[in-house]
């Protein structure tokens, strides 16, 4: 079920405390749950010989978030200078860090090769050459084209600008080891916010095939294939979860299979984001108006520039108000923001409580993708995150965006050219 019993346990006895001292609007985390979901997925692929989680930055990318995954020993996916750097600020290097190209830039190349590289992740053969000092160890990513479906997130894997075609990746590798590739490694990712297990099970059986193919044809071994990120998480009640027991025993079982036809097995890596922390995060906001026209509207302190999954996809993020836990709907209201955009709803025709002036709201499930995909059109500025930290303290990870930095852009150097 959205946020975990566990994590509203902990927190909404204190909330009211919480909002009083900090103010909302606040995303807030709940590192127990963030520790348990790791823990989780490595007993889930205990039964692999060596596993690897490369926690996707982009996800949720704040150092203390990062801290975390570190101490359960992840690394990081990143793919773009500030994510690099993020996550060499936490203490990753090399091989920890894993960095996905799409239309990758000069710049990008050489900070991906800074403080030890990382693992460096191809997804156009037309790159080979761009890499300025090509390293040891090359990943391409796989765009599967029509031997694959993806879904409604993702899209169709023929339409993403993502990835190799399946006639490019031989010659990639080949034209790889030329610059010098001696070690191997191959990603895809076809599906994003995926619950049904089988289709994970479907993606690594595709690059262990592809796995034979390429080392048939060159005679190379693949170190590690990652199978990309998109474990899902189930956002509404009724949502069944993802079976990460049936996920890992049936992976287990195809890396078996493998090994006793080739006498290895790859290393198996993954960069699950919304998975580790989606459900262990949550937008709490204050009731500020009730509008009544043709329909109730209920205007809060935060807008779609704290959380843009709703009205960008029309995602579903569930709501409670913890004062009114047990009480009967009053009628279906939309939950709104102040931006001036229609789309800036929290919630649509959606069965709530009673809300009155002041009462807090709590909008599941931003752990991943919320304060990260947030904005500043209309000027406006996003909350600031907290922790809810395994001892029980709350805990200032990220201050709020002020007007300063807003307008900070403006202060420069006068530059003026005239051609």
């Amino acid at each position: 079920m959205p946020m975990s019993p566990e994590f509203e346990k902990r927190l909404y006895p204190v909330l009211a405390k919480v909002a009083a001292h900090f103010g909302t609007p606040f995303h807030i985390y709940d590192e127990a749950g963030i520790r348990r979901t790791g823990e989780a997925l490595k007993r889930a692929f205990a039964g692999i010989d060596a596993f690897s989680e490369y926690f996707a930055v982009k996800a949720l990318p704040n150092p203390r978030i990062l801290e975390i995954m570190r101490s359960l020993g992840f690394g990081f996916d990143c793919s773009s200078i500030a994510e690099l750097r993020l996550s060499r600020r936490v203490g990753a290097r090399g091989e920890e860090i894993m960095f996905t190209s799409n239309n990758t830039g000069p710049e990008e190349f050489l900070e991906a090769a800074r403080e030890g590289g990382c693992i460096l992740n191809l997804d156009d053969i037309r790159l080979v050459p761009k890499v300025p000092e090509f390293p040891e160890l090359i990943c391409f990513r796989y765009n599967p084209g029509p031997r694959r479906t993806g879904n409604a997130i993702i899209g169709n894997p023929i339409e993403a600008k993502y990835g190799l075609a399946h006639d490019q990746v031989v010659a990639a590798y080949r034209r790889a080891m030329e610059r010098g590739a001696r070690r191997f490694g191959i990603h895809t990712m076809v599906v994003s916010n995926e619950r049904n297990h089988s289709v994970m099970v479907h993606t690594v059986a595709m690059l262990l095939e592809l796995i034979e193919e390429v080392s048939r044809e060159l005679g190379i071994r693949f170190e590690f294939m990652n199978m990309g990120g998109g474990l899902g998480i189930p956002y509404r009640p009724e949502d069944p979860p993802l079976d990460l027991a049936a996920l890992g025993a049936e992976v287990a079982g195809l890396f078996g299979r493998f090994a006793s036809t080739h006498g290895y097995t790859p290393r198996l890596a993954m960069e699950s984001g919304r998975f580790m922390t989606g459900p262990h995060g949550a937008l709490v906001v204050t009731a500020i108006n009730r509008k009544e026209i043709y329909r109730t509207y209920i205007g809060v302190d935060a807008c779609m520039s704290a959380l843009m999954r709703p009205g960008m996809y029309g995602a579903y993020h569930h709501i409670t108000v913890p004062a009114k836990l047990g009480a009967p709907p009053a009628g279906p209201v939309d939950v709104v923001g102040s931006l001036c955009e229609n789309n800036d709803k929290f919630a649509v025709q959606r069965g709530l409580p009673p809300i009155d002036e002041g009462d807090i709201l709590v909008i599941h499930d931003t752990g991943a993708h919320g304060h990260s995909m947030g904005f500043n059109y209309n000027g406006k500025l996003r909350p600031k995150e907290l922790l809810l930290r395994s001892d029980g303290t709350v805990e200032l990870i990220r201050r709020a965006e002020t007007l300063a930095d807003h307008f900070a852009t403006l202060d420069f150097a006068p530059d003026r050219l005239a051609p």
